[in-house]
């Protein structure tokens, strides 16, 4: 099959449309990565505030206190537990949201690698199809002067290419 300007074109339309999806697709990954990362810090943060929180209180505890202050503590510890396990949710999608989008940059990379190799395929027909062309002008030219050569020894005055 011989591929013609128009269809060349096509492709290359085509190459150009899967470039620029692909290039999305990694944007997407690139913001996918960024709000996991920081999903992330701002759960270890919350966890790392948990832990000096209590330690911090601990000591105070030791002493005797009312019962007001431990209540506080405690509904505030209480609070903080829920923040943070609502922040592990928050994790979790973030990285099921990366997951997502590292799979839709493989499926671009993978759509835009065939196109590539569909352009070289033709491309490559191309080139063997003008090489056979080419050979067989080059055999059809041989032919001819091996027939005017013939003629030529046969007949001595004629010299003309038939």
């Amino acid at each position: 099959m011989t591929m013609t300007p128009s269809s060349l074109d096509a492709l290359l339309t085509l190459l150009e449309r899967e470039r620029q999806q692909r290039d999305q697709a990694l944007l997407g990954l690139r913001d996918a990565q960024n709000q996991a990362e920081h999903a992330s810090l701002q759960a270890r943060t919350l966890s790392a505030y948990r832990a000096e929180y209590a330690e911090r209180w601990t000591g105070r505890f030791r002493a005797p206190g009312s019962i007001e202050l431990m209540q506080c503590y405690q509904g505030f510890m209480q609070r903080l537990d829920l923040a943070i396990g609502q922040q592990r949710d928050i994790v979790a999608q973030a990285e099921q949201r990366l997951r997502e989008a590292q799979e839709a940059l493989r499926e671009r990379e993978q759509r835009l690698g065939s196109v590539e190799k569909l352009i070289e395929r033709r491309q490559l027909e191309q080139h063997r199809h003008a090489a056979r062309r080419e050979q067989s002008l080059t055999d059809e030219l041989a032919l001819r002067l091996h027939e005017r050569k013939r003629l030529a020894q046969r007949d001595p005055g004629t010299d003309t290419l038939t």
